[in-house]
């Protein structure tokens, strides 16, 4: 556990009592949030085509993003979409540091903007709380901590039922809600479980998500450097610190700071900002907001504590685009060109051909030679689809062995069929021909078949 979450004397977790500065930036995160929170909460129930706008069903292995349906058969896609989100992560992370934890972490809007507010509503500010978990235990405090944890069960539990529409879809979720539930005892199960997970975090757990458990804290260390905007404090201007006189000294010179120690004490994660960049930082920009209301107090010019890089303050450099910003950059715009080329050209049924291995061709009656062949179709849509198999010469006919039948939504289905070519079509060794999966007459694929005959030249 870090510096900033240990009472360094008992070597026990310090709890957290940030204080709150509604700043031009936090103004702005609430702006943030607020947007977050609507699309959370209504997403599984908004429809783009009738589909959900994100579904994560991996029970049914059912994924849809933007209305868009995909099944395990697009795997390469997840796989290339998780790459681009890294190596967007790096570039964010180079260029800004770790802005994306503050600003759009579910685990920061929820804590700071939800379970906070409410927790201030119901117990008060920072000051009134810390004074209340350390009185005794009256009436007054009994009412207000458990009317407080009644709150955070009843958020987590619409948290965990909206979370798990993302997982099962809306409509599932609905079942569960208004059916008995002797009839889904593994929904409602689930629904609890999650219920208790996300109130263990934001009651109990809460910054430590953020500086122990997460990963992507120690990540930002090996990955930002000199050039990196971070929340920083202005040393040079800031230094040597110290309390505000009334008649200052000419001869003793200050810097701007007057260390109030208001920056820490608004810290959701308690670190002294002063002190550098720290993993625990998450670059709230609650130490800013802070930082600027004392500098117009005392006719001092804001950011004192802003966006800064190592260069900036040091050397008087100007924010740049770096050569290894730009290499990020490239790697991005071609992977999201693939991706989205990927994407575009996708078909919701896709055929796959591939003639018998280790088998001649035979002769049929009427003058026909003729190949086997194995094929599956893969249907990727969210319907069952009856299709076609076509071929653009009409003097090739298709004999089939197994016949396809209906293939279900998001199912597969194989077959076997022959290619009867006539004799005296056959000219060459190995012949291509071209097969067309049709559906409702509009050809969605083509492929080539190699058919082996005899040369009649």
């Amino acid at each position: 556990m870090t510096d900033a979450t240990l009472d360094n004397r008992e070597g026990k977790r310090k709890w957290m009592y940030p204080l709150l500065r509604a700043g031009i930036y936090y103004k702005w995160r609430s702006a943030i949030s607020y947007v977050y929170l609507i699309f959370f909460f209504a997403g599984p129930f908004l429809r783009i085509n009738g589909q959900p706008l994100l579904l994560l069903n991996f029970m049914d292995r059912q994924f849809v993003l933007l209305g868009q349906v995909f099944w395990p058969q697009d795997i390469f896609l997840f796989v290339l979409a998780t790459l681009v989100f890294l190596v967007c992560v790096v570039l964010f992370t180079i260029a800004f540091g770790r802005i994306f934890c503050g600003w759009i972490c579910p685990q920061t809007i929820f804590m700071e903007m939800v379970f906070r507010k409410v927790e201030t509503w119901i117990e008060g500010d920072a000051n009134t709380r810390k004074k209340l978990d350390a009185g005794p235990w009256t009436n007054n405090k009994i009412y207000k901590k458990t009317a407080k944890h009644i709150a955070f069960l009843l958020i987590s539990f619409l948290i965990a039922n909206t979370f798990l529409a993302y997982l099962i879809g809306s409509a599932s979720l609905i079942k569960i809600i208004i059916e008995p539930v002797n009839l889904h005892w593994v929904g409602f199960f689930s629904i609890w479980v999650f219920t208790f997970i996300f109130y263990a975090v934001y009651s109990q757990v809460r910054e430590l998500v953020c500086t122990v458990i997460c990963p992507y804290g120690r990540l930002q260390t090996v990955l930002i450097d000199k050039n990196t905007l971070v929340v920083a404090y202005n040393d040079v201007r800031g230094e040597p610190r110290g309390k505000l006189e009334r008649n200052p000294n000419p001869l003793n010179l200050k810097g701007d700071c007057v260390d109030c120690g208001l920056c820490v004490s608004v810290c959701p994660t308690g670190i002294d900002i002063r002190e550098g960049t720290q993993l625990e930082c998450i670059n709230c920009t609650m130490c800013i907001d802070a930082c600027d209301e004392v500098m117009d107090k005392i006719h001092k010019p804001r950011n004192l504590i802003g966006f800064y890089s190592e260069n900036m303050i040091h050397s008087k450099q100007k924010p740049s685009f770096t050569a290894r910003m730009k290499g990020y950059t490239a790697v991005i715009v071609v992977m999201i060109s693939v991706l989205s080329y990927f994407i575009l050209s996708r078909s919701d049924m896709n055929i796959t051909v591939m003639r018998g291995a280790g088998m001649l061709y035979q002769q049929q009656t009427g003058g026909y030679i003729s190949n086997i062949y194995n094929a599956e179709v893969i249907n990727k849509s969210n319907t069952a689809r009856d299709f076609v198999i076509t071929t653009n010469d009409p003097a090739v006919k298709i004999k089939y062995i197994q016949a396809p039948g209906k293939v279900a939504a998001g199912g597969s289905v194989k077959m076997m069929f022959f290619l009867m070519v006539p004799t005296a079509n056959i000219h060459t060794l190995k012949t291509d021909i071209k097969l067309n999966l049709t559906l409702n007459n509009k050809v969605l694929q083509t492929v080539s078949a190699t058919f082996v005959g005899p040369t009649n030249d």
